[in-house]
């Protein structure tokens, strides 16, 4: 059996460097046919592209000259001098990328910048193995319209765990779905707590390893109400049947409640090496792609009710949600520039979700989903949030 052809999307991100350990370990499962990166650490992009022999990577930013001799180093180095890749360079490089022929297209971008290139990855009919939960939450319907039943597997550690609990039963016995929060490094704290941590602090993620966003994102919960949001429209089921439980040691990735009573959890070791090789292996499991749980020794699994007081953040995207529309794309863009502020010093930490409310409060949706629309959405809501910045500045 030939290697599944792997196109890696935001491949020196925390996502794309994982994935590139998965499909080292299994080079008989996979192959890297292309790359692309925002373009910030070129440095790592070349080695990537001569350690993959990818025969095509692209860069959103950044001198794909520079990029060109960077490559032809590391290609004399690893003893490969005739190795030269195509370059695709500018701001729609990865969609360029994403639309190479694939058995798989892993969107790692972190952003609803990735939705262009989840759109190209669809229409080029290939899988996509979705970490870039934004382009799904952003492009809704229009997204949903474009992937063939099945083309769209799930990568987030939580979604990844929902679909191999729903394996365990059809459609009509689904009775909720249980998304788990670790709770971030302010968990237990109340609002007023919160309100001078510094941006150092809302990195210092007590179990995940993740980019600046996300791991912000997963402070405020503004994370988890983009997962609620995106496991809504990956499995169908209302936002009512979806819930949300803190769970401090991150082992119990989600959980699926059937009809009859029965719940079924996934559990392993935080590793999005699982997730991601599920993604790119779907449906068929690659052997020994994270380690288990140890069970020789004591351990304790924690639940507890989320704080929606000191967290507001998830039932504001349920919000925006059932409103549907561009009110998702308006939550995403407010929250991208509150957050950029947070770590610039202009803003407080609970700024960031009173922004995202503030923003939301004034949209009035858009009559039909298109890509434009979206696009204008979010070019509106950054303006709106960058007025309400400017007012709200330290």
């Amino acid at each position: 059996m030939q290697p599944r052809k792997i196109v890696l999307l935001g491949s020196t991100g925390s996502i794309g460097t994982q994935a590139i350990d998965v499909v080292d370990g299994a080079p008989h499962l996979f192959e890297v046919v292309a790359l692309s990166a925002g373009g910030g650490n070129l440095e790592l992009l070349a080695r990537q592209v001569v350690h993959t022999g990818a025969a095509f990577v692209g860069i959103a930013t950044g001198d794909p000259l520079r990029l060109q001799e960077l490559i032809a180093d590391a290609a004399r180095t690893a003893g490969r001098p005739d190795f030269r890749p195509e370059i695709f360079a500018g701001p729609d490089a990865s969609t360029r990328i994403a639309a190479v022929e694939a058995d798989v297209v892993l969107n790692g971008i972190t952003g609803s910048i990735g939705l262009a290139p989840t759109l190209a990855a669809l229409k080029s009919g290939a899988v996509l193995a979705l970490a870039n939960k934004e382009s799904l939450i952003v492009g809704g319907a229009l997204v949903k319209a474009a992937a063939a039943q099945g083309q769209i597997v799930p990568v987030d550690s939580e979604h990844s765990a929902i679909a191999q609990c729903l394996r365990s039963g059809s459609a009509d016995e689904v009775e909720r779905l249980i998304l788990t929060a670790s709770g971030g490094p302010f968990r237990g704290r109340s609002r007023e707590e919160l309100h001078d941590v510094s941006p150092g602090e809302a990195l210092a993620h007590p179990t995940w390893d993740m980019g600046p966003m996300v791991t912000t994102n997963s402070a405020t919960l503004v994370n988890k109400g983009l997962e609620l949001i995106e496991a809504h429209l990956l499995f169908d089921v209302p936002l009512d049947r979806i819930d949300v439980v803190v769970h401090p040691q991150s082992v119990v990735h989600s959980m699926v409640q059937f009809v009859d009573g029965s719940i079924i959890a996934q559990a392993s070791p935080p590793d999005m090496r699982l997730p991601i090789a599920l993604g790119l292996g779907w449906p068929d499991r690659v052997p020994q792609a994270a380690r288990p749980c140890d069970w020789t020794k004591a351990t304790s699994w924690t639940f507890e009710p989320l704080d929606t007081t000191a967290f507001p953040a998830v039932d504001l995207a349920k919000d925006a949600a059932k409103q549907g529309s561009t009110f998702p794309a308006v939550f995403n863009a407010a929250n991208e520039e509150a957050v950029t502020a947070f770590h610039d010093g202009r803003i407080r930490f609970t700024d960031i979700v009173e922004t995202i409310h503030s923003v939301l409060s004034e949209h009035s949706g858009s009559s039909g989903l298109t890509l434009e629309s979206v696009l204008d959405a979010e070019s509106w809501a950054r303006a709106r949030a960058h007025e309400r910045l400017a007012v709200s500045s330290l």
